[in-house]
């Protein structure tokens, strides 16, 4: 049954959330306010916001997960994510901010337009596509980790738990819009990070201390180091860090970037961002680990609560709120994020461009906000019936974006000449790619994000070998942007 404690707390923190999703629905006044909310964010907001949208539920069921079925090796998706966020950071951040505000672009899809100038529309509208289909993937898996979520601590039944989750997420992206999802983000980023230093702390004092989890794992036979005796193969550890190729393409996370107040705010942003992500994905290792003596026999997805069988188990009720509170705030945090995106692709690059071009601003937001719902209609069908693990659902749709779209941000970002007949080229290539491959099962083999960003890159440089760049007035741009970035 439900303590009423834990009810409580959790009750207070879902009424904070619904406020500032009020709070924000009275501010918004124009599309560019609901979709990036003036791009007036500050770098506390704009660095919780970005890791919190990226650190889904996977950050405390999945991870851990992983590490309590195939211990330390498991650590290298933690390497290759923080690697690809510093470089995401310090790579991409400022010049995305620049660029897409001098072509005025709101959406990645529109900033591939504008910046590749393609006049065909093919770019924009593939993009979509993709955008569309993979985040209706990432958000299901949310859905999926919140349903497992009240169903393991609160006894609600599966498909209710979903609903409920969905609702509350459903609520405050409508009405607030880009500015709610943020700052709901810095209260649910704060949590986080909490959770996953307390629980771990009181975990490994249930568990024995580190003396009891390491004689638990070599008596169970889980590897205890990064390179085991007889180790993993070398496409095993690069499978597990090719995780942080993802981070170039993650639309909920670039926009995040193309929100912050100005260019000269990211160092300090950065600096905020990549504190919060090592300790957040040490944190999530350390769970798993600890999990291993506490809870034998956790196999066929019931390893991705080992969080949560934690907090049951050693908190105090009072304490079993706020951290399940936290948990919730993960999964949270990044289905309102890609609900917001998926409403901006279809308001910005569809409605706007294809339908009703003269469409008024009051116009638009009603869109937007009627597109949030129809997105989370599809996404809660599909977390219904759910058929994978969340790391495994979330590992689709991290590859997919890192494979369609990565290597074109780096190239709009950095490469003067690439047209854009060689960004919808490599486009294309990477995702069919990506999807060949994970259904033939090679993502055994590989994580399919390699050869899916590999046949991008290989497609975009094949096409520019052949056929005429950018057209001069893009050209110009480009050097316009490097002269603003060089002087930040």
């Amino acid at each position: 049954m439900i303590d009423t404690a834990s009810l409580v707390t959790f009750i207070l923190y879902l009424i904070m959330l619904m406020a500032i999703g009020v709070y924000f629905y009275r501010t918004t006044a124009s599309l560019e306010d609901y979709l990036l909310g003036g791009r007036g964010l500050g770098r506390w907001v704009t660095a919780f916001s970005a890791q919190a949208s990226d650190m889904s539920g996977w950050l405390m069921m999945g991870l851990p997960g992983a590490v309590y079925l195939g211990g330390m090796p498991a650590a290298w998706i933690a390497i290759g994510l923080f690697i690809g966020t510093a470089l995401n950071w310090r790579m991409v951040a400022a010049r995305l901010r620049v660029y897409t505000q001098m072509t005025g672009s709101l959406t990645l899809a529109s900033f591939f337009e504008e910046r590749f100038g393609d006049p065909s529309g093919l770019l924009r509208n593939i993009t979509a596509i993709i955008t569309l289909i993979f985040f209706t993937i990432y958000a299901s898996s949310g859905l999926v980790a919140s349903g497992k979520l009240f169903e393991s601590m609160f006894h609600i039944d599966y498909s209710t738990a979903v609903v409920l989750g969905g609702a509350i997420i459903i609520t405050y992206t409508f009405l607030g819009g880009f500015l709610a999802v943020c700052y709901t983000d810095l209260l649910q980023g704060a949590l986080m990070v909490i959770a996953i230093v307390v629980v771990p702390i009181v975990g490994c004092y249930a568990a024995g201390g580190p003396a009891a989890i390491t004689s638990a794992m070599t008596s169970r036979g889980t590897p205890a180091g990064l390179l085991p005796e007889g180790g993993p193969g070398m496409l095993a550890i690069i499978s597990a860090a090719a995780w942080g190729l993802g981070y170039f393409g993650q639309p909920h996370i670039l926009v995040r970037f193309m929100g912050i107040r100005s260019g000269a705010e990211v160092p300090g942003a950065m600096a905020i961002a990549l504190v919060w992500v090592a300790v957040s994905l040490a944190g999530a290792i350390t769970v798993g680990l600890i999990g291993i003596p506490l809870f034998e026999g956790l196999t066929g997805g019931e390893e991705e609560k080992v969080f949560l069988l934690m907090i049951d188990s050693a908190l105090a009720p009072w304490a079993r709120g706020v951290m399940l509170a936290a948990v919730l705030s993960a999964i949270m945090s990044t289905i309102d994020s890609q609900l917001l995106v998926s409403s901006s692709t279809l308001t910005e690059d569809f409605y706007k461009k294809a339908i009703r071009p003269d469409a008024t601003e009051r116009e638009m937001i009603f869109v937007g906000r009627a597109s949030v719902i129809a997105i989370s209609a599809i996404a809660l069908l599909l977390a219904l019936k759910p058929g994978s693990t969340i790391l495994g659902l979330v590992a689709y749709a991290w590859a997919g974006f890192g494979a369609a779209f990565g290597p074109v941000v780096l190239a709009a970002l950095f490469s003067r000449g690439t047209g854009w007949r060689a960004a919808l080229a490599g486009m294309v290539s990477g995702t069919i790619v990506l999807v060949i491959w994970r259904s033939l099962g090679l993502g055994e083999i590989i994580y399919e994000i390699v050869p899916g960003f590999a046949a991008n890159l290989l497609t975009m440089m094949i096409v520019n070998r052949f056929n005429p760049g950018a057209a001069e007035p893009v050209g110009r741009l480009f050097d316009e942007v490097e002269k603003t970035v060089s002087s930040l």
